[in-house]
């Protein structure tokens, strides 16, 4: 998950016991829903799980749906349960130094240089199509042939920011990167794809992906290392770019991502309750994603 999109998310200042009535509830209250669960073709009482973490945990058998890391042990993938789907992770807009294949995009010249919210990630040249080649015929084979049913792109966020950061220099990113989408889709054949935020992409590509991950939606971690409720003006810009994704291909299943203090349990109910009244599938996670926190309240089978 990378630190850029569109509507930038900043700290409010406000803690969630003192505004979570007023500034949660009261605005779920006044937002009508604009469709039913059954019609959108998602139960957002589905268990749903993200988790970047190494250690094999029974944990993981508890979801349905489950996005990992790509190189997640072997038998923390045999934890799935019965009938689960597992997707593995794959950034499209930028690399990290830890990944495997960091140093051929280094040496093709494909990093553009250091994402500063991360610095130990480099952006890449998604026009290029020697980072094409990589991710279809190594990253995304070698995700599935590890035994995952589907592929989370990650990052595509990142072709827009630099588009707008420089628009001569970076001109075609965001077709680039819609174009790489559908490349993706061809060559996984019906594959599961889940798709991380990306909305200046997501018109382009209606009808290549299968899922909608909207991260930090109503909370989000900070850099002082606590939790916050994301700014009303960014929770519904951001609840309305999910919506209209929706609204464009009606077989779209949507999923919301946040993070919270995993103490804090009736917080993290208001936050199900509230995504679920949207008509999302929600999980709501710790800010490294490398513990498996439970739903507050027992899942629908």
């Amino acid at each position: 998950m990378n630190g850029f999109g569109v509507a930038k998310m900043v700290n409010d200042g406000a803690s969630f016991g003192r505004r979570i009535a007023t500034a949660m509830l009261g605005a779920a209250a006044a937002m009508p829903l604009t469709r039913s669960r059954a019609s959108a073709g998602i139960s957002p009482a589905a268990p749903f799980v993200v988790y970047y973490g190494q250690e094999d945990t029974p944990a993981l058998g508890a979801f349905r749906l489950a996005v990992l890391d790509a190189e997640a042990d072997d038998a923390l993938l045999a934890r799935r349960g019965p009938g689960a789907k597992l997707l593995g992770y794959a950034s499209l807009g930028e690399v990290h130094r830890d990944r495997r294949y960091f140093a051929a995009a280094e040496r093709d010249g494909l990093l553009l240089g250091p994402n500063p919210a991360w610095p130990e990630a480099a952006f890449v040249d998604l026009r290029s199509p020697r980072w094409t080649g990589l991710i279809l015929d190594h990253v995304v084979p070698d995700i599935l042939a590890r035994g995952f049913d589907g592929i989370f792109l990650d990052t595509l966020d990142d072709a827009e920011h630099l588009e707008q950061q420089d628009p001569r220099r970076f001109a075609g990113m965001v077709d680039a990167a819609a174009a790489l989408v559908r490349r993706i889709r061809r060559r996984t054949r019906g594959r599961p794809i889940m798709i991380n935020r990306a909305y200046a992409v997501l018109p382009r590509v209606s009808g290549s992906f299968h899922m909608l991950l909207g991260e930090s939606v109503r909370s989000k971690h900070v850099a002082e290392g606590g939790y916050t409720l994301t700014t009303c003006a960014d929770y519904h810009w951001q609840r309305d770019q999910m919506l209209e994704a929706r609204n464009r291909d009606r077989s779209l299943q949507v999923f919301s991502l946040d993070y919270w203090d995993p103490e804090d349990r009736s917080g993290i109910a208001r936050l199900y309750a509230e995504q679920r009244q949207n008509g999302f599938v929600p999980y709501v996670a710790t800010r490294d994603l490398t513990s498996i926190i439970p739903p507050p309240i027992p899942e629908v089978p």
